[in-house]
């Protein structure tokens, strides 16, 4: 039977079908089998003060976990958070997050990441109007009319009372500061007790148990700040005002301390710079390793202070 023009084009739109069906049935698959990443904003425009609201949904998570910024830390400086709720199934994460702002202006948030197994997600940033919803041509009438009234000694002891305790109190501490500075800086900045110091300090950290809970911003946080605090009396560098890569220029030209130490320093400072602006999420070992090499160097400093007299006696 000769094959006809009919019958080819009805084989080749059946083709044509099976192709589309075909495709379809892939990202159908796709879609089910991969997470879904959703966010809301209650409004766009507040006035100050005013509670707004976040909403940021993940589906499809087949038992992943879901890792992202600690509580209360998700949003940027302008965004006071009141309420940062977490709630994860099986296969859906949600998050809510009640906010306001105190400043005047437009304000963003930025995308925010959340790392689901391998991969990233990330919300779409929002653009936040924040007005003063109060008028300055507001009249403010008052109820009665103001009266005279004759002030004594004491009424003047009761307005001011507090002014004169609170000038009496700066010139005590100003004299407590002069005291100390003279008679016992000397004591108590010797590298010993500096050392012995920041070990509690370190012990005081590691109880906190940041490790073990994954609060890996917070711990790189405060393991930094004991470090700059340590660097900044233990050498006399000025570490506690300096950025990281301005703090490693200083330590490579000063040479006070040893380049064992300076690579301990630049590898954990560089990696908590990361930390606090969610650009990586450590695991347990990075943690523990980070918070035992620290350890180390805060007791081998006296060694590098011993090679630096050492080398001015020369």
């Amino acid at each position: 039977m000769p094959v006809t023009k009919k019958h080819e084009a009805a084989a080749l739109i059946i083709l044509t079908l099976r192709k589309i069906l075909l495709i379809l049935s892939f990202l159908i698959c796709a879609n089910a089998f991969s997470q879904i990443l959703s966010s809301n904003v209650e409004k766009k425009t507040l006035a100050l003060g005013e509670i707004n609201h976040l909403t940021i949904k993940i589906d499809n998570l087949n038992e992943q976990q879901v890792t992202s910024a600690a509580k209360n830390e998700l949003l940027p400086f302008h965004f006071e958070e009141t309420k940062d709720s977490i709630g994860q199934t099986a296969n859906t994460y949600e998050r809510k997050i009640e906010f306001a702002v105190f400043e005047e202006g437009k304000f963003t948030i930025p995308e925010l990441e959340f790392k689901v197994g391998d991969r990233i997600l990330k919300t779409i940033p929002y653009e936040i109007d924040v007005i003063n919803t109060a008028q300055k041509a507001d009249q403010i009438n008052d109820i009665m009319n103001n009266k005279q009234v004759k002030l004594e000694a004491k009424d003047y002891w009761e307005l001011y009372k507090f002014y004169i305790l609170a000038a009496l109190a700066g010139i005590a501490v100003i004299i407590a500061i002069i005291m100390f500075i003279k008679w016992g800086r000397k004591s108590k900045s010797s590298p010993v007790v500096a050392t012995n110091q920041t070990l509690k300090e370190l012990d005081s950290l590691k109880k906190k148990k940041y490790i073990e809970g994954g609060n890996f911003r917070s711990f790189y946080v405060e393991l930094i700040d004991i470090s700059r605090t340590f660097i900044t009396k233990q050498y006399r560098l000025p570490a506690d005002v300096l950025l990281t890569d301005d703090l490693i220029d200083v330590m490579k030209k000063n040479n006070t301390i040893s380049q064992d130490n300076e690579k301990i320093i630049e590898d954990v400072f560089l990696r908590g710079d990361l930390v606090k602006f969610a650009k990586t999420f450590p695991d347990q070992e990075t943690m523990e390793r980070d918070f035992a090499n620290i350890r180390d160097f805060v007791k081998r400093s006296s060694k590098d202070l011993e090679f630096e007299n050492l080398r001015k006696d020369v």
